[in-house]
């Protein structure tokens, strides 16, 4: 039973049809108590770093999530600012990050982009570095969506699974243990996203 957690920041919705087109099981999650019976969670975002972060600990299930995550060992999904949120802090923001991966959030260097702009929106190539389950049955250098002004950067590159370039190359997919984050959008980028989201609940 996936988990997608709504704790009113992320397009619950594009998650939860993707799930029922392909007839597996999922549940929207906004309390504790929504938590009991699930086996893996989705851990969606948008806007800005801070405030996601302190919509999530409004919800009160941050502690219980760390407890799933880090303890369970149940797997999750960071998408977009949700990935973001995985690691232990952001430029964008004050606050600490979850810090599930060890792991910073960095904004683009204008410098090494003069030719693009911020935000980086629209469709890009992946380079897969790492096989993994999570992208098994995708393009050769399949093309995501994306939209974001920072970047993941894993201190671990061995969990690194895929990156994409603007300017310079960046860390769109990432992976440790049973933890992993996503910067494009896969519920936006056609069958390569339906089937990474796929290979996700199969896992």
């Amino acid at each position: 039973m996936i988990g997608i957690i709504d704790y009113g920041v992320g397009n619950i919705k594009a998650f939860a049809n993707i799930y029922k087109n392909f007839d597996i099981p999922y549940k929207i999650v906004k309390n504790i108590e929504d938590l009991e019976n699930v086996t893996k969670l989705i851990l969606p975002g948008v806007g800005s770093f801070d405030h996601a972060m302190q919509s999530l600990q409004n919800s009160g299930m941050r502690e219980k999530l760390d407890e799933l995550v880090l303890e369970k060992k149940l797997p999750v999904i960071g998408i977009c600012v949700g990935m973001q949120m995985l690691a232990k802090s952001s430029d964008e923001g004050d606050l600490p990050g979850l810090g599930w991966i060890d792991a910073e959030v960095k904004k683009f260097d204008k410098k090494q982009i003069t030719n693009a702009p911020l935000p980086h929106m629209g469709w890009n190539n992946l380079n897969i570095k790492n096989s993994t389950t999570l992208v098994d049955g995708l393009d050769n250098d399949p093309r995501f969506y994306f939209l974001h002004s920072y970047y993941f950067e894993c201190s671990d590159k061995n969990d690194v699974v895929a990156t994409a370039n603007y300017g310079e190359e960046f860390e769109c997919i990432v992976n440790h243990d049973n933890i992993y984050g996503i910067q494009c959008h896969p519920e936006k980028s056609h069958h390569n996203g339906m089937q990474l989201l796929k290979n996700f609940g199969e896992l």
